[in-house]
């Protein structure tokens, strides 16, 4: 036979071989996964117990072979102890993978196997299940597929601290329900509100008078109208014929006074963004259906006199952006939100193990490689998976970044509303994206032969072997500070940034240069890093390394005309006490206008007067204390309250009653939800006043590990973020200085309540229409049998609630709540705000006891 005729019939039998193949294997799409937990704490072991069980759907066995499933997990799962004939191990991240042994058999259609492990800490919700399920097979170990039917059981448990209808009830009893009348209608708190009898009438064709200092804000203000009116204000610069006026006197940077009266509003300040306050203010005047997008001919304002001016300088939000990426879009309604409640520093969280979101020109693998999360054999194009992004790129918030111009805009938009953006570029540690990005290049020059160009900007020290393991279980997301190409990358990284403000025409003083969770390990092992500590003699072990780094990285910066800021590791160093390592403050960096952004003082840890600590050493520091700002922590104990809990727990309340310059006096809860023992506090360091000169600011932390929607976003940010919000604004509270006064708690009841009340009649339900509507957390009812009665009540007056007697779920049309409910049997609560959204059902058994 021809040789070439005999090479095409075997080309050809092998390619049908393969399209067999491809006819028989198992449909992936047939496969369902449930995940159930068995155990939240196994004999009190700090561990749980969960079953992952596989239902073979389809017409065809799954196969006992040839197959791996991966899922991301954030509880670390044991090898040991897994059964069911798999194996699961770790990957990387919080990437593991599950794969067949030989004791596994197959699976015939309509039967399942079921699959225990254990993990570790306790799983109190959702967020402790596996998530981005997806299955590889072994003759194609480049394509993933998702594994679209998985489903979560409802965890049922029972353990201390549970949010249950009567915990929440007996917290919600120390609101009052005040009347809105009698309620502020300005929010954050002002220094002095005074409300007038009178009002006045707000209308499309009013001409805004304005100095010529406030052009950016006039025309704010004119185009904010015109969206509720249906065409732009007039502008006068000069003048008086205004019946709007902002006005320039001699006042303190962000102060001003908004006066409104039958006869006008006017807006008096020394500085534009004193005016667009003022102008906050006023949006914080009109009802809450003034933003539902109707458009109308006039506004009632109420009239008032407000002398007003914030508290802190710096008042912040931290966005991770990195973990679970957030479009533009979604940027510009969070910087709306910061601006209407007077925040002024939004930190941009961009880079991370698991992305890099903000496009480097010079440097294209940074986007090319680290803004894209999949599957792929190597690993060496995209990223692995994590938080549940799945094998594909490009599909959901585990891809994404900003273009040059995107950010730009970014930074236009905030700048417009007074915030300023401060970028993090996440080093030495938590790099991850940008050292992949970094080898992608490496490996591209190499194969060109251009090794010089190669190592440009490499991240890593190709030769270390180091071993460790990051607290996100990570094995190798830590740059190597020994490298020159290290020091290029960040100024690179640096100038480059720097062009884009300057681009965007907005100043920029500061670059966060992350220094957090370097882990133990790392560098040990790197010839590079050994190599430099033989040579400088101010180095004599590894440990020095991390304060050489950022020395460099300060010095860097400085020569740059910024100052730098960072987490607090960065101003810390290790020592060794009574024959063991620990953690000191590092006087090398104090008194040098570098400023740490503070957020470790949990409770039992140790470190719980850190930010005190290094505020009195003279480091510039922000309060972003896990204990009360960490927006990203689970509201309560509750099955389907999302989110981490390593911190604690945190509703509205904790930012509300932290006391900045005296965090001790109300720290309530440690991070399991238990009481704090005042006792712990004894021995630590208190803030001097030098310190206290040292705390610029505040700023709420939402890290987004899990937060895979915009929906989930807002439900973590509100309302939480307004209590941040209060606390970075207001002046001191009355009841803050009088911790041990008898009358400390009627007095803090009382702001409680005026707060609650302010939220739930004013606020949120101006968020159920402002920027389109936030989805922002409805607080479920507390509820109590007495009497044979069921008695609700809310966190938030202000809200509807419903209820049914009959088995079904509360929708917005059953029976309204006006009073205690004499039913018999199950019943069903639910609290609704004004668009008929719902939060969470609370069940209550009212079983009456017949009378012999």
């Amino acid at each position: 036979m021809n040789r070439f005729l005999l090479f095409n019939l075997l080309l050809l039998a092998g390619l049908r071989g393969v399209e067999a193949q491809k006819v028989q294997r198992f449909n992936e799409k047939d496969l369902h996964v449930t995940w159930q937990l068995l155990t939240t704490d196994f004999q009190n072991a700090d561990k749980s117990i969960a079953a992952l069980t596989l239902h073979n759907q389809g017409k065809k066995l799954f196969p006992a072979s040839g197959w791996t499933l991966y899922f991301n997990s954030v509880r670390e799962i044991e090898a040991e102890g897994v059964t069911g004939g798999v194996a699961i191990n770790h990957v990387n991240g919080d990437l593991f993978k599950m794969t067949p042994t030989a004791a596994f058999n197959a699976i015939p259609p309509k039967e399942a196997k079921r699959i225990e492990f254990f993990s570790g800490g306790r799983t109190l919700n959702a967020t402790g299940a596996p998530s981005g399920l997806y299955l590889v097979w072994d003759n194609d170990p480049n394509q993933g597929y998702s594994i679209a039917n998985y489903t979560i059981t409802p965890l049922k448990y029972q353990v201390a601290g549970l949010a249950t209808p009567e915990k929440v009830f007996r917290q919600n009893s120390i609101v009052q329900d005040i009347p809105a009348a009698e309620l502020p209608k300005i929010f954050p708190t002002p220094v002095n509100y005074k409300a007038l009898s009178g009002e006045f009438l707000l209308s499309a064709g009013m001409i805004i008078q304005s100095d010529v200092l406030f052009k950016n804000e006039a025309e704010y203000l004119s185009e904010a109208l015109g969206k509720r009116f249906g065409s732009n204000n007039q502008i006068v610069y000069g003048g008086e014929t205004g019946k709007i006026r902002l006005l320039k006197a001699d006042m303190p940077p962000e102060a001003y006074q908004l006066s409104v009266s039958s006869q006008g509003i006017s807006i008096t300040a020394g500085s534009g963004s004193g005016i667009f306050y003022g102008i906050q203010s006023l949006w914080s005047l009109m009802p809450a259906t003034a933003w539902n997008g109707i458009q109308v001919t006039a506004i009632s304002i109420p009239a008032v006199e407000v002398q007003d001016a914030p508290r802190f300088g710096y008042r912040s939000l931290m966005l991770d952006v990195a973990r679970n990426f957030k479009s533009k879009k979604d940027i510009f309604r969070v910087l709306d939100l910061m601006a209407l409640y007077k925040m002024n520093v939004f930190h941009l969280h961009f880079s991370e193990d698991e992305g890099w979101r903000i496009e480097i020109p010079s440097l294209p693998e940074l986007t090319e490689v680290g803004a894209k999360r999949g599957h792929t054999a190597e690993g060496k194009t995209m990223l692995p998976p994590s938080y549940g992004s799945g094998p594909l790129p490009n599909q959901n918030m585990g891809s994404g970044f900003y273009t040059k111009a995107d950010f730009i805009e970014i930074l236009k938009y905030a700048h417009r509303r007074h915030i300023s953006v401060i970028p993090e570029i996440e080093t030495p540690g938590h790099g991850r994206a940008a050292i992949k990005a970094m080898d992608a290049r490496y490996e591209k020059y190499m194969r060109q032969g251009k090794k010089q160009e190669a190592e440009q900007y490499l991240l890593r020290d190709i030769h270390d072997e180091s071993v460790y393991r990051s607290a996100q279980l990570w094995t190798d997301n830590v740059m190597c500070v020994a490298l020159p190409s290290v020091y290029a990358f960040t100024e690179k990284v640096v100038d480059e940034l720097m062009a884009m403000y300057k681009e965007a025409g907005v100043p920029l003083t500061t670059i966060h240069m992350g220094g957090d969770e370097v882990p133990a390990g790392a560098w040990e092992k790197s010839p590079a890093c050994r190599q430099l500590i033989e040579q400088d003699p101010n180095l004599h072990e590894t440990d020095d390394l991390w304060y050489y780094y950022y020395g460099r990285i300060n010095a860097m910066l400085k020569s740059k005309g910024l100052f730098m800021s960072a987490w607090e590791e960065a101003g810390m160093r290790k020592t060794m006490r009574d024959g063991a390592k620990t953690m000191i403050v590092n006087p090398r960096f104090a008194n040098n206008d570098m400023q740490l952004h503070v957020w470790n003082n949990v409770t039992g840890w140790g470190a719980e007067d850190l930010p005190y600590r290094l505020a009195n050493a003279g480091y510039k520091v922000v309060l972003s204390p896990v204990s009360n700002n960490y927006l990203d922590l689970a509201y309560c104990i509750h099955p389907e309250e999302p989110g981490y809990y390593w911190g604690g727990f945190q509703d509205v309340d904790k930012p509300f009653y932290f006391i900045p310059f005296d965090y001790y006096k109300t720290s309530k809860e440690g991070p399991g939800g238990d009481p704090v023992d005042p006792a712990i506090f004894e021995c630590k360091e208190r803030l001097t006043d030098f310190g206290r000169s040292n705390i610029v600011g505040i700023q709420g932390l939402l890290w987004n590990e899990n937060i895979r929607s915009i929906e989930l976003m807002d439900y973590m940010l509100l309302p939480k973020i307004l209590g941040v919000a209060e606390r970075a604004w207001a002046k001191e509270p009355d009841w803050s200085v009088k911790k041990d006064d008898p009358e400390f708690e009627k007095l803090y009841n009382k702001a409680w309540s005026v707060f609650a009340n302010v939220l739930g009649k004013r606020e949120l339900p101006r968020l159920t229409y402002f920027g389109g509507g936030f989805n922002y957390r409805i607080p479920p009812a507390g509820a109590v049998v007495e009497d044979g009665k069921v008695i609700v009540n809310l966190q938030l007056p202000g809200f509807t609630i419903r209820y049914t007697t009959d088995g079904t779920e509360p929708n917005p049309t059953s029976k309204l709540y006006t009073g205690p409910i004499a039913d018999n049997g199950t019943v069903k609560i639910k609290v609704f705000d004004a668009k008929g959204r719902g939060g969470h059902t609370m069940v209550v058994e009212n079983r009456k006891i017949s009378k012999p």
